[in-house]
């Protein structure tokens, strides 16, 4: 809680994982990736409640495991690989007791610290937001970026002059999965994170890897372990 507000964090994950065979509970390293946002999320100053939204019962066990609380099964025909995102957030919080802010964490950006849980609440509330999300800045800046006509030649994605030196590009920032933070009266009504009254809360690349591919997983795997060590500490 933070200035008399209620938060509930919500971690969904469900079974089916097609990329990565039960990704959510696959060894990451040392432990199931799942538990990382977990425990994260545990050492956060403001959270109230932290719990699972999930449809599968190895899942389920692996949460429950580590100390998440899980109030229901998600349904079925919320755990498709076509359901919207926001669905199962929306479902979850018609299954719970009121909260002033939902927080979901998906469990595939591990690398989240828990100094950025508290930042994004502290950063929205103070702003008097209605939803803040994390982004990073973006890796390729579509500035620099082309479509490829049919007879070979390129074609600038955005209109008008293209910067010719670095320097010059403007920051260009993305989603990177870690934090989505809303008012849970306004998410219900908007049914979106995202809106022109949305803040941004900036981190930095090493901590927002969303993993989705075997090479992402490996990524976040190898920083997560050098996170760990005195020499990367230092």
């Amino acid at each position: 809680m933070l200035n008399k507000k209620s938060i509930v964090a919500i971690i969904p994950a469900r079974g089916g994982s097609k990329g990565i065979p039960q990704k959510n509970i696959k060894s990451f390293a040392g432990k199931p990736l799942i538990a990382w946002t977990i425990e994260t999320a545990q050492q956060s100053h403001y959270i109230d409640r932290i719990i699972l939204s999930s449809d599968d019962t190895a899942i389920r066990q692996v949460a429950c495991n580590y100390g998440c609380d899980i109030p229901f099964k998600r349904p079925a025909h919320l755990a498709k690989d076509d359901t919207p995102g926001i669905a199962p957030i929306l479902h979850a919080l018609e299954h719970l007791p009121s909260y002033d802010y939902v927080l979901v964490l998906q469990a595939t950006s591990p690398l989240r610290s828990s100094a950025d849980i508290d930042a994004c609440i502290a950063y929205c509330l103070k702003q008097k937001s209605p939803a803040c999300v994390s982004v990073s800045e973006a890796a390729q800046n579509p500035f620099w970026m082309y479509t490829r006509q049919d007879n070979g030649t390129l074609r600038a994605l955005l209109p008008g002059e293209q910067p010719v030196q670095r320097q010059t590009l403007p920051s260009i920032y993305a989603l990177n999965g870690a934090l989505y933070l809303a008012k849970c009266s306004w998410l219900q009504h908007h049914k979106s994170f995202l809106s022109e009254e949305t803040l941004s809360y900036i981190m930095p690349a090493e901590r927002s890897i969303d993993i989705d591919t075997p090479t992402e997983f490996a990524i976040a795997e190898t920083l997560a372990t050098m996170s760990h060590t005195p020499a990367f500490l230092i």
